[in-house]
């Protein structure tokens, strides 16, 4: 990595640790900053650095990181061998969520890849740079109604085929700000989205995040297709020979259909336990097993998805330990600053956090973190997800060097989205139910 690319990652780690107030002092510190922020942050220059050796990178920060509270200062819900036995067992259906997500959707994309819809698809878009913005509006729309590592690794399948496995870093990067953009404004197609749903706001309350993430769209959507149309044009033609394979892409249905089910029916009707047991993951999977004698899964490509997925479960484990006990005050300001922030830090915690503390606009919120991930290849789940797919994404500076319209898209989205719509946060739901609940006993 060249020094320009690692000095435009450092604001973004910078945000990370520009709100003392809102960390906890509890161990030994340096300049005020909690020394696991430090080691933190060390992680992140090193996946920067280091982008062939990551997932190493990565399990050495959480090592350093787990050994440091074990020593110093504890965990959140005690200290030791016991207190990280309860950290984990608070964490694990979130972990177990991912990684199943993560593993089983990589077997959907290469069905999806290997049905034929994407070598046929050529015949339903323009042959121009055209194409490659519809291909990405694809992506955005499916991500409204499916997960995002889905949504992300559907479109990178699509692009594989459609751009002769020539796929522009550019163009990659937009592919997962497409998936992120288009579940930020719907609560059944971003993991902090259903958070929302699930801890009791309104899906109405989320809904204006679309107009910032259409406008997102129509910005990095231009330059990400332009930039692949330059470097690897569409394919123009189809060969007559070619059929699609719909036993495959019944496969692929089968796997979107239980995972989307099982989290409007476990949300809906089951909340109380949505977060004891890893059921969205567990869905896909029981997808796969009944499909087994359909058509063979593709399963040599399990020991790097499950390395890149490692990866990402311990940067999401290392940001769980961080001793952030609040955000900063609620505002337009710190919603702004928390996208940011995402595309370093795990937006799960950041999203729990805001929930607990109310007097955000959820949809401006929702749009923040959930795009807010895109700026860098391991800021989002489906970021990790499509680097598995294509290895040459995982360089934050080359990322960051290609995919800058994704950050000048999320600026834009961000700032017609207030003129449009404005910041209306709402009061703290819980406590706002509580008394209206007991008034209606008297």
């Amino acid at each position: 990595m060249k020094p320009i690319h690692l000095l435009r990652a450092l604001p973004l780690l910078a945000l990370l640790i520009a709100s003392p107030a809102a960390l906890a002092a509890s161990g030994p510190s340096v300049g005020g900053i909690p020394l696991e922020f430090i080691l933190f942050a060390l992680t992140l220059l090193g996946v920067a650095l280091l982008h062939s050796h990551t997932l190493y990178v990565a399990l050495s920060g959480l090592a350093a990181v787990t050994l440091y509270k074990l020593i110093f200062t504890g965990f959140k819900f005690g200290s030791g061998l016991l207190g990280l036995g309860l950290h984990l067992q608070h964490e694990w259906v979130t972990l177990a969520n991912l990684l199943c997500l993560l593993m089983g959707f990589a077997i959907l994309a290469r069905h999806f890849e290997k049905s034929h819809v994407p070598v046929v698809l050529p015949k339903f878009l323009p042959d121009d740079w055209k194409g490659g913005f519809v291909l990405l509006a694809m992506v955005f729309v499916i991500s409204s109604f499916l997960d995002n590592i889905a949504a992300a690794l559907i479109g990178g399948a699509m692009a594989h085929q459609l751009f002769k496995s020539k796929v522009h870093i550019g163009y990659l990067a937009a592919i997962v700000a497409a998936s992120n953009a288009g579940g930020s404004f719907s609560v059944v197609g971003d993991t902090t989205t259903t958070m929302m749903w699930i801890d009791g706001v309104s899906p109405l309350d989320v809904t204006h995040a679309f107009v910032g993430a259409a406008v997102a769209l129509c910005i990095f959507g231009v330059f990400a297709a332009k930039q692949q149309h330059a470097y690897s044009p569409i394919i123009k033609n189809t060969h007559a020979h070619t059929h699609v394979d719909w036993a495959r892409v019944g496969i692929v249905a089968l796997i979107l259909v239980l995972a989307m089910g099982t989290n409007i029916v476990v949300n809906t009707h089951f909340t109380e336990i949505s977060d004891r047991f890893p059921f969205l993951g567990v869905a896909v999977w029981v997808a796969i097993a009944l499909t087994i004698k359909v058509r063979r899964h593709d399963w040599e490509i399990m020991p790097e998805t499950f390395k890149g997925s490692v990866f990402l479960l311990s940067l999401v484990t290392i940001a769980s330990m961080m001793p952030v006990e609040a955000l900063p005050p609620a505002s337009w300001v710190t919603a702004f600053g928390l996208g940011f922030v995402s595309a370093v830090f795990d937006n799960i915690p950041l999203t729990a956090l805001a929930l607990k503390q109310g007097g955000f606009d959820w949809g401006v919120l929702a749009y923040c973190v959930g795009f807010g991930g895109s700026m860098l290849w391991f800021g989002s789940s489906a970021g990790v997800a499509l680097s598995n797919m294509f290895p040459e994404a995982k360089s934050a500076g080359q990322w960051l060097r290609h995919g800058w319209h994704v950050v000048l898209a999320y600026v834009v989205g961000f700032a017609v989205m207030m003129a449009v719509v404005g910041w209306h946060p709402h009061a703290p739901h819980k406590t706002a139910a509580e008394p209206a609940a007991s008034s209606a006993t008297h």
